[in-house]
């Protein structure tokens, strides 16, 4: 039986109650830094919930925020079986979001085609000044 778009919809309650908690401060543990909850994607048969979020910080906050987040995983869930009307509340998985940096890095890839594209329009395109002559094109004068 197919479930239609039962999973996303879950998914959008989960992070919307999983958003409240770590905003309103119900979790008291100061690993979780500022966080960032960007999608949550439920399995078909809504027994697994895969939270990804981006967080501030470099790679060592990065893991800090992890290992919080897998000692307040148990806790989210209860709080997320009390509000959700569910047979069985989901197993909450957080992985971190590395589509974001990925996201980044292309803007600055065609940032960096763009203004390559405008110095050549403009004639001051100074890879092409620095490329000493071909010796094999003077043979050929």
């Amino acid at each position: 039986m197919a479930q239609g778009h039962r999973p996303d919809r879950v998914g959008e309650q989960i992070r919307d109650e999983l958003s409240a908690l770590l905003s309103r401060g119900v979790v008291h543990d100061p690993g979780i830094g500022f966080i960032t909850l960007t999608r949550v994607k439920v399995s078909p048969d809504l027994q697994v919930a895969r939270v990804f979020y981006t967080s501030l910080g470099d790679d060592k906050a990065r893991k800090e925020t992890a290992k919080a987040l897998a000692r307040a995983t148990p806790f989210l869930r209860r709080q997320i079986g009390a509000v959700l009307t569910l047979r069985r509340v989901p197993e909450l998985e957080f992985r971190f979001d590395e589509s974001i940096a990925h996201q980044d890095r292309i803007e600055q890839i065609l940032r960096d085609l763009h203004e390559e594209e405008a110095q050549r329009a403009g004639g001051t395109d100074p890879a092409a000044s620095s490329i000493p002559p071909d010796p094999d094109d003077a043979d050929n004068d």
